[in-house]
């Protein structure tokens, strides 16, 4: 892997060049770890002038082996108990290399933390970097995608496992411990992001966070987790429902929002505008009078981080390329009664490779538990 960190680290200091700055400061975790292959807890990158180097608040050498940086990369570990701060460090070393411009991720430094900066090195120019580290996550390799597709399996694995238990009378915050815990138990790094579920008045509702109450009979139950695996995070939702049989109602949202879903699915190829992903899934709901409530996106990226570019949303700007993962996740809240949610993990791919790649697979028929 040590030529891929070279490689995206040549593509940024080519974005840096270009734009004038002669070294860079990366200091956003997920961005340090895509460049450097790790990122020790506060640790900085910094493209020098004359070499690169990742600079940390401790030594690294006793971390397990896929949680240590690119062998290639030269680590700079600075002295003392509290080590100070890598990224004043990193400006000071970047003026030490001769370097009269330094380009910043302005959006992840604190106004404190910028200012230290210009106060260590002060001849040095201070330029903003942007997002070109988050433009270049975009797109992934087949080897980040295959930790995607590892950690997709595992939260597949996880949810089914659930549904074969027993849930009548168990709390939403019992089981989305559960799934965590089975997450954990099946090799993942951990969850991707709190585990939602959600039961009865509650189901449907996104970011809703697990409470005390108890599954009932009747109930319409949406879980919505994802793993982590080897810093690769996806996500997945399915509703059910708890009884013999689902209502009448409840059969009519699910296939309305089961249809939104597939139109979104559908929508993923390669040059596709993102608004255009948004607007196919959304206007299945709003043509059955569900224009109030939506959530304000039908999907995202996902990787190192749950919530990436690109965003499927009304107002997303630029289009779909292939080696893209995203989200596709509509759903339908009914204030009182509950709701739908169902959200896939899929990669964007050209329709000669088979057309988008589904790495969620558990079932989306409407099982009643």
């Amino acid at each position: 892997m040590s030529e891929v960190y070279a490689a995206r680290r040549t593509r940024l200091r080519e974005y840096c060049n270009a734009g004038g700055s002669a070294a860079a400061l990366v200091s956003r975790p997920a961005n340090v770890r895509y460049l450097a292959g790790a990122a020790p807890h506060g640790a900085v990158l910094l493209l020098g002038k004359i070499e690169d180097l990742l600079v940390c608040a401790g030594p690294t050498a006793d971390r397990p082996p896929q949680e240590r940086p690119d062998e290639a990369l030269r680590v700079q570990a600075l002295p003392g108990a509290g080590g100070g701060d890598p990224a004043v460090a990193a400006a000071g070393l970047a003026a030490g290399q001769g370097a009269d411009s330094l380009a910043v991720e302005e959006h992840h430094l604190t106004v404190a933390r910028h200012r230290a900066l210009g106060s260590v090195a002060p001849g040095l120019r201070l330029a903003n970097l942007g997002g070109a580290v988050e433009q270049l996550r975009v797109v992934k390799d087949e080897e980040e995608i295959s930790c995607l597709r590892i950690g997709a399996e595992i939260a597949d694995q996880a949810l089914g496992e659930l549904l074969e238990s027993i849930l009548v009378g168990r709390t939403e915050r019992h089981l989305a411990l559960e799934l965590e815990r089975r997450l954990v138990d099946h090799g993942a790094d951990g969850p991707a992001f709190p585990t939602s579920v959600a039961t009865g008045p509650n189901a449907g509702r996104p970011g809703h966070r697990p409470t005390d109450r108890r599954v009932e009979e009747g109930d319409f139950l949406s879980v919505c987790l994802g793993a982590t695996y080897r810093g690769y995070r996806c996500e997945i939702g399915r509703t059910f429902v708890i009884g013999t049989a689902p209502a009448d109602w409840q059969i009519e949202l699910y296939d309305l929002v089961f249809a939104a879903q597939r139109a979104g699915r559908e929508s993923l190829v390669p040059g596709a505008a993102c608004r255009d992903v948004d607007r196919a899934a959304r206007q299945v709901l709003d043509s059955a009078g569900y224009t109030e409530g939506l959530t304000a996106l039908t999907g995202h990226g996902v990787g190192l981080e749950i919530d990436e570019d690109p965003q499927l949303s009304p107002a997303a700007m630029g289009k779909l390329d292939a080696c893209v993962p995203v989200t596709v996740e509509p759903g339908v809240h009914l204030p009182g009664r509950g709701g739908v949610r169902i959200d896939d993990t899929l990669v964007v791919r050209p329709e000669a490779d088979g057309g988008p790649e589904l790495l969620t697979i558990t079932t989306k028929e409407l099982l009643a538990l």
